[in-house]
């Protein structure tokens, strides 16, 4: 079915565009976002009338101006949640308390209002640009986390017989397993657990199993700073890939048509905790096992357009601010290059050490945002994250099952605080060494 330019493909429908929200007043706005976005559709580019045009915020009782700069903020290296872009943070701070002009916040709206409707369709219209998520895929938020899909991937693509391959390169991978189990057959065709999760296989010598209904990674191991480059082509010529993609999500291009499924949870990269995405070949929606909750069967939501009950609003706007924010960036081309940018200089600065600080992570796998390395002498790692907390650099300390330290520079982690740190890390080696 052809789209015109007020109509949006959402689920297995095209369904009418909502018309973008009409504020009550005309005047100079804090934000004024009316460009159209486009996304493909059954092979065609067309214009979407997604957007949501703003009016002025007036905050009452007692109201301050908004901070323009950053002086009293930290550098924050954690791995979950991260930092959001300040530029995102002050427009949901202007729109917090009367959502351009609509008389109330967005966490106070019907998720079956138009001006709700309004954001999460221009949310899916923006991510859809960003990945160019073909048309025969469908974009589910959800909630529950990324752990929760570790159930409801087996219970919507599989029966109990199937078998389901896994390469584990570490903690998540092992974890997606375990709860697979419970809904059907699993095969490790690889695991790193040996080495101490720290490498990617070779992609030849993995023994899939001939007839796996889908082979399982995960794209980025957060608490061991594993990364996959390229991904594994599955044996089964009916198969398909699925990756957990949480911790690297929108941090790079991807090529969305080698997978079966891309999903993750929404607190890395692209919004606060609570959101989860589940990008999906539609396909493969409808053969849910029939003991599948409804709140975990991938048609109840693609049917709803991910309206089937109250979804996380609040971070599905977050999340829509985000996506704006990657795409005034230039898309994610240029967000890998400043990614890649500062993984170098991080990483140069680990190898420059002389041993003094070490990654060990295969140097051709190393993850751009989880940065996992140690100190040569153990004992001064309780002082190093100490002293970087003094000077505003917090949550270096590495995961409670690994130890260490542990910089996770996502998308939202400036230049400047990775340049910070090496400063920090040149300075305490000089004093210690």
């Amino acid at each position: 079915m052809a789209a015109s330019t007020n109509s949006f493909l959402v689920g297995n429908n095209t369904t009418q565009m909502i018309p973008a929200f009409k504020p009550k007043s005309t005047s100079q706005s804090l934000l004024h976002l009316t460009k159209p976005n486009t996304f493909h559709l059954a092979g065609k580019t067309k214009p979407a009338s997604v957007r949501c045009v703003s009016s002025p915020t007036q905050i009452q009782d007692g109201a301050r101006s908004a901070p323009t700069g950053s002086q009293d903020r930290v550098f924050n290296f954690a791995a979950g949640p991260p930092p959001l872009p300040e530029n995102v943070l002050l427009k949901a701070q202007a729109d917090l308390y009367n959502w351009r002009g609509s008389g109330m916040s967005v966490m106070e709206m019907s998720h079956r209002g138009k001006e709700f409707l309004s954001i999460i369709q221009k949310a899916e219209s923006d991510l859809r640009h960003l990945l160019e998520i073909p048309s025969e895929y469908s974009v589910l938020f959800l909630q529950g986390g990324a752990t929760t899909q570790f159930a409801g991937l087996p219970l919507n693509l599989c029966k109990p017989d199937d078998t389901v391959d896994f390469v584990v390169t570490g903690s998540w991978g092992d974890k997606a397993v375990k709860e697979a189990k419970k809904y059907c057959k699993t095969n490790v065709v690889w695991s790193g657990k040996s080495d101490k999760y720290t490498k990617v296989p070779s992609f030849e010598g993995l023994e899939q199993s001939p007839d796996a209904k889908y082979l399982h990674i995960c794209a980025n191991e957060t608490i061991h700073g594993v990364e996959f480059k390229d991904y594994p082509v599955v044996r089964n010529p009916n198969g398909f890939l699925v990756a957990d993609m949480s911790s690297n999500f929108c941090s790079k291009p991807v090529d969305v048509s080698k997978f079966g499924v891309i999903y993750g949870g929404a607190q890395k990269n692209v919004g606060p905790s609570g959101v989860t995405i589940v990008i999906i070949r539609k396909d493969l929606i409808g053969n849910a096992q029939e003991i599948t909750p409804v709140m975990l069967d991938y048609k109840i939501h693609d049917e709803n357009s991910s309206l089937y009950n109250t979804p996380p609003c609040f971070g599905i706007y977050m999340c829509g601010l985000v996506f704006e924010d990657l795409l005034e960036q230039g898309g994610l081309k240029e967000v890998e290059k400043k990614n890649q940018r500062k993984a170098d200089l991080l990483y140069n600065a680990i190898e420059e050490s002389k041993g003094f600080f070490k990654c060990p992570v295969e140097k051709s796998v190393r993850s751009l945002m989880n940065v996992p390395f140690t100190l040569e002498k153990s004992e001064l790692e309780g002082e190093f994250i100490k002293e970087a907390a003094k000077e505003k650099m917090v949550q270096l300390k590495g995961h409670r099952s690994v130890g260490g330290m542990r910089a996770s520079i996502y998308n939202a982690m400036p230049l400047a605080g990775v340049e910070k740190l090496v400063a920090f890390m040149k300075d305490f080696q000089a004093k210690h060494a």
